[in-house]
């Protein structure tokens, strides 16, 4: 076979793959382009890292007691944990979510470290006593400017947010809970609570007087109203 004719052979071999010739001078002459895919990868679901996570919920009890929720932005959180801006959304879907989350956190806290002091083995209205007393330590050590959570939260997002609000619910059912637990005890063997209105509702009531001492007492940073609470407020209504 000549050369001419090979040429030619080729030549319409390639019109029939629907290119020409000169896009084969262009395949040789310049080089391969190398496609970026990194921001694909970026976007790629990331292993959870519980430390990650709880030094971002650590962060946000510590921020949102201190300035509230709606001045605490998603950067002061994250850079207060010490992570990028951008790991904050691989753990929460909204700064919503981690509202609730770290009431869960703040409240799981407190059951851990606290609460079992509802359980030890001594008169019901000393072991309430004391458990408020501890409470009101932690407020103290913070000079009265963290205050409650639960209560900042229910003032700044209860009526608002409905994630928030099945939270607090939550919160406020445990914590209702462990106090008529110890009420009740207090009402049968040991006789040192009253027994003419129900446990639930004693638990209710020290709750809400709680709160409204924490309120002040962050106003007025002093721990007058927690003293007064302990002294004055729990014998009135226990006894």
């Amino acid at each position: 076979m000549s050369q001419t004719l090979a040429i030619c052979i080729a030549a319409s071999r390639v019109v029939e793959l629907g290119f020409s010739i000169g896009d084969l001078a262009c395949a040789r002459t310049q080089p391969a382009k190398i496609v970026d895919r990194s921001a694909t990868i970026g976007r790629m679901p990331r292993p959870s890292n519980p430390d990650v996570r709880r030094r971002l919920l650590e962060a946000g009890v510590d921020l949102v007691r201190a300035r509230g929720f709606a001045a605490s932005g998603v950067k002061d959180i994250t850079d207060a944990a010490g992570v990028p801006k951008g790991s904050f959304y691989a753990y929460f879907a909204s700064k919503e979510a981690f509202a609730a989350a770290i009431l869960g956190h703040y409240w799981s806290d407190i059951e851990t470290r606290l609460l079992p002091i509802l359980d030890a083995d001594e008169l019901a209205q000393k072991r309430i006593t004391r458990f408020f007393h501890a409470l009101a330590d932690e407020h103290e050590a913070g000079d009265f400017l963290l205050g409650c959570l639960v209560g900042k939260l229910s003032l700044e997002l209860g009526g608002s947010s409905e994630p928030v609000r099945a939270e607090l619910v939550r919160i406020l059912d445990r914590w209702d809970e462990a106090l008529t637990v110890c009420l009740r005890s207090g009402q049968g063997g040991s006789g040192d609570i009253r027994a003419d209105l129900d446990a639930a509702e004693l638990a209710s009531l020290l709750i809400e007087a709680w709160e409204g001492a924490a309120l002040r007492g962050k106003v007025t940073r002093s721990r007058t109203p927690y003293e007064r609470f302990e002294a004055v407020t729990v014998p009135a209504l226990l006894h």
